[in-house]
């Protein structure tokens, strides 16, 4: 029993030192979570294998920034996050086209 305590006392003791909070705040740094609304929204456009691959990135971003791989996290984000802008612009020109085609045959 007094062996418990102490292993809890331990630990606690380690997690209060300065060089743990020195630690959780370098692996605490924030990540935007913009990208991941901008590829949410970018499933509603027509442009299905993109926006689905604008997806996948954000959530392998979300996923390496769980793990600890801010740098990764980050890269994996911008490329979402491109991905994601294109699947809205090719969805618009789809939709665009779409109509185009529909007015102009319906006189």
């Amino acid at each position: 029993m007094s062996q418990a305590a102490t292993k809890a006392d331990l630990k606690e003791s380690l997690e209060e030192s300065p060089a743990a909070d020195h630690d959780n705040e370098a692996q605490q740094e924030e990540m935007s979570p913009k990208y991941i609304f901008l590829t949410i929204f970018s499933c509603f456009c027509p442009s299905y294998p993109i926006n689905i691959v604008a997806f996948v990135f954000s959530m392998m971003a979300l996923h390496s920034y769980n793990e600890g791989d801010i740098d990764g996290a980050k890269k994996l984000a911008h490329i979402a996050t491109l991905v994601a802008i294109a699947a809205i612009i090719i969805g618009l020109l789809i939709i665009a086209v779409s109509c185009i085609v529909h007015f102009s045959l319906h006189h």
